[in-house]
């Protein structure tokens, strides 16, 4: 019983260490996702003038998400603007901005409000670049949360990763980790093509432990490759975003019964690291994608296809299996919300189903 209530006492600190906490560093080495984020943007915006960025709250109220905390007391109000509720509008003025040679970070308070702005990121930013036959590039940043959120219902949580990855002329990345979020986000602001940055709302207030490589400003991490978080020899496991945590955990708690799994976190979704997917799974003969997106034309729909057409289809020793939400818009209720967002659980039974394993 004391042991039990020890292990409670730890879990419930734990969780308010990463709920509350605001500190840009909680211990030695330690980033949290909203600060890894924040840090670079400051680094940017000092590296190179050109860069500012735009959105709802982006300023005065340091964001919906603390994320530009600071940033506008510090480059004010020419390079932190502060903008109506009219993702139309700003998206439209952020894009005609880059092409003038600026190079904008474009917030949308969430990617589902990026719908309204579409048009702006689909027809103006990633086709310009072919349609001037190469002679306008278009550096422009959109960012913001993505993917499944908490008690926010249908309109509000849902993942854009298979939507924008679709189209040719943006790049898409999805980061993880403090590591993933710092560096790419450096490389979707030095990139001279359109990047969308697709966060997630329930990883911002996440520790994670990170180099001292990280944490130099040169850091930076390059679009289209992918990064094993564990090896083994077993199964791969692929997934991006949140949705690499849950790989983890599942890998986890595999380990514990004898079956290794190796964890790819994709990291980019466009270009996607094709070659680190199918070096992989060559090796361990078995896959399962993870996502916390729809199934019907998702991430691991793409990917089951790039194995099908590549040398690892011969390799394969079981059909690959894909964890993915219910294919249903998101329900508002607590129990229901839970049912259709992949769980530890659905990783691990999907696993044993491949391997076979009663």
């Amino acid at each position: 019983m004391a042991l039990t209530t020890t292990r409670i006492a730890k879990t419930l600190a734990g969780s308010l260490v990463r709920s509350f906490s605001t500190s840009r560093v909680v211990a030695a080495n330690q980033l949290i996702v909203r600060d890894a984020l924040n840090s670079a943007l400051d680094e940017e915006m000092e590296r190179d003038e050109t860069v500012f960025l735009m959105g709802e709250e982006v300023a005065q109220y340091d964001g919906a998400y603390k994320v530009s905390r600071g940033l506008w007391k510090k480059y004010g109000d020419k390079r932190v603007i502060d903008t109506p509720i009219t993702e139309s509008g700003f998206a439209g003025i952020a894009v005609g901005a880059a092409m003038g040679g600026l190079r904008p970070v474009c917030e949308f308070m969430t990617f589902n409000f990026s719908m309204q702005a579409i048009d702006h990121v689909i027809n103006s930013a990633s086709k310009t670049f072919y349609m001037s036959a190469g002679m306008l590039h278009v550096p422009i940043v959109f960012r913001g949360p993505n993917g499944s959120a908490a008690g926010v219902g249908a309109q509000h949580s849902q993942c854009f990763g298979a939507w924008y990855s679709h189209c040719p002329g943006l790049k898409v990345v999805s980061p993880y980790s403090s590591e993933d979020c710092r560096g790419l986000m450096k490389a979707a602001i030095r990139d001279s093509d359109p990047v969308v940055v697709l966060e997630n709302e329930l990883m911002y207030g996440t520790a994670f432990e990170v180099s001292d490589e990280v944490l130099s400003k040169d850091f930076v991490i390059p679009i289209g490759k992918a990064k094993i978080e564990r090896e083994g020899q077993h199964i791969t496991l692929v997934a991006h975003s949140r949705a690499v945590q849950l790989a983890l955990e599942a890998a986890g708690a595999l380990a514990g019964e004898g079956v290794e799994c190796e964890v790819i976190n994709l990291r980019s979704l466009r270009p996607l690291d094709e070659e680190a997917i199918v070096r992989s799974v060559t090796k361990t003969r078995n896959l399962v994608t993870v996502e916390q997106g729809w199934p019907q034309s998702g991430i691991g729909s793409e990917i089951c296809a790039r194995i099908v057409e590549s040398p690892a289809f011969h390799y394969l020793e079981s059909p690959v299996v894909r964890v993915t939400g219910v294919d249903v818009p998101m329900p508002y209720a607590r129990s229901l919300e839970v049912a259709c967002i992949p769980q530890q659980h659905d990783v691990v039974k999907a696993v044993k189903k491949v391997l076979k394993i009663q």
